[in-house]
């Protein structure tokens, strides 16, 4: 797949005025398929924990994400689901999207206020159902292998003192599971496939991300810092997926935030801003064309960039509905299998609340790719400096006929723009998509490589 670079200007597909919300009807639904992953599983009853940084499965269920502070879903048959938050969530948490009894528990509230009031727990798990000889399962946002633990079933993410209780509950004749997976597998957990009412709002954090980008790309200048580079992306609000990142020059490192350095002339330039269900990253130079690059990665474009454009022009015409993730990542090994591209992580996964669910894109992975899912494409070499990497990181979906239908009738706002980045990514681009892949970044694949000259775009030729 030779690449070439053309004079085409940064995409524009539009943006939303506002962001679709979902029925109430959607997290009800949610929780009867839960009741019955449930059963299916022989757990009795379930427990979800939430904090700050991991709360999408409290999330997906109920609308409601702590904030500053922890929250706690308890599920048990023939009760009305107990939801226990601190102090500032709880008028939040009597909001919530399925029915709930409410409760305030102090010690998910912050340090120093009064706890004086503090209801046993082991009393506070009974009166919501859980009891002696259940098998109980509890989620957070994580779970285990066998290359892990002997037993990953036992193994737990959440905090100490809700597993004890649980365990002194449920006694010998119980047992406390890790249940993550029933929502969190990449292939049957049931946050793996998607409502096309919750990949429209996707789409709209998406398009988000990738216009903080597309704004950073056409105010970008040597002499400003990185704080005011980030200040320029215009960032709406949302709830971040993570911390929005922009580091240049020596100080390049993927994961860092913003700082005062100057960004100058000759820097190359990381950044990536994720919101719920997006996230768009790209690495560049800040300079107009190659003669400006350093003097000892003078080929970067030739021996990193344009490879790695071709390996995501490949998987972007490859993932469709019913390929492997292993067939993605042989895509990735075959283009940047060699130690200077230092290929980390996996190259594709799903995309959430979190910004990574999990990933069914591993080597020689079997998992089948579904209809309903959101994807990420995330394939990263980390050749250190002086190349550093590339990165043209954004997220589509996957719809069959039926759901682009569906899509089309709820959402033919979101289905057009989806038409017209296909169209771009095919006609200026020249990437060939199956008639499945839906493309939810405004940047669909864009690729300036040379941050001062934003409308010269990587392509096939």
């Amino acid at each position: 797949m030779p690449v070439k670079l053309i004079d085409a200007k940064l995409p524009d597909f539009g943006v939303p005025a506002t962001r679709p919300e979902l029925d109430r009807s959607i997290y009800t639904a949610r929780l009867d398929a839960l009741m019955k992953a449930r059963r299916a599983a022989s757990i009795d009853s379930l427990v979800i924990y939430a904090d700050r940084e991991h709360s999408a499965n409290l999330a997906w269920l109920t609308g409601f994400d702590p904030r500053f502070e922890e929250a706690l879903l308890i599920i048990a048959p023939g009760n009305i689901p107990t939801l226990l938050a601190g102090p500032e969530n709880l008028g939040r948490a009597q909001k919530a999207e399925i029915e709930v009894d409410a409760r305030l528990y102090p010690p998910f509230g912050l340090m120093g206020q009064d706890r004086s009031q503090t209801p046993d727990l082991e009393e506070v798990f009974a009166s919501a159902g859980i009891t002696p000889g259940q098998r109980i399962g509890v989620l957070g946002w994580k779970y285990y292998g066998m290359s892990e633990a002997k037993r990953p079933e036992s193994w737990f993410e959440t905090p100490a003192f809700i597993i004890d209780t649980l365990r002194a509950i449920a006694g010998e004749q119980g047992k406390v599971v890790n249940a993550n997976a029933l929502l969190m597998d990449a292939s049957t957990g049931l946050r793996a496939i998607n409502e096309v009412e919750q990949i429209a709002q996707f789409e709209f954090g998406a398009i988000m991300c990738s216009e903080a980008l597309k704004a950073l790309f056409r105010n970008i200048r040597p002499g400003m810092s990185e704080f005011e580079g980030a200040q320029s992306m215009r960032l709406v609000g949302l709830p971040h997926s993570c911390h929005t990142m922009l580091s240049t020059g020596s100080r390049l490192v993927g994961l860092d935030s913003p700082s005062g350095k100057i960004i100058e002339r000759g820097d190359p330039l990381t950044t990536a801003v994720g919101y719920w269900g997006g996230l768009s990253s790209r690495i560049g130079w800040v300079v107009e064309d190659a003669s400006e690059l350093p003097s000892n990665a003078p080929d970067w474009l030739e021996r990193l960039a344009m490879p790695y454009f071709a390996c995501a022009a490949e998987w972007y015409s490859t993932i469709g509905i019913g390929v492997t993730g292993g067939s993605l990542d042989a895509i990735a090994r075959k283009h940047l299998g060699t130690p200077f591209f230092n290929l980390i992580l996996n190259p594709g996964h799903l995309i959430h609340i979190d910004e990574w669910m999990n990933t069914p894109v591993y080597p020689a992975s079997k998992e089948t790719l579904k209809s309903g899912q959101a994807i990420q494409c995330d394939i990263i070499p980390a050749a250190g400096a002086p190349y550093y990497g590339a990165n043209i990181e954004d997220g589509i979906a996957l719809l069959d006929e039926r759901g682009r239908a569906e899509l089309r009738d709820k959402h033919p706002d979101v289905a057009g723009r989806i038409d017209a980045r296909r169209a771009f990514m095919t006609d200026t681009l020249g990437i060939t998509l199956k008639p499945e892949v839906m493309p939810l970044s405004n940047l669909a694949a864009a690729y300036p490589p040379f941050l001062l000259a934003p409308d010269r775009l990587m392509a096939l030729r």
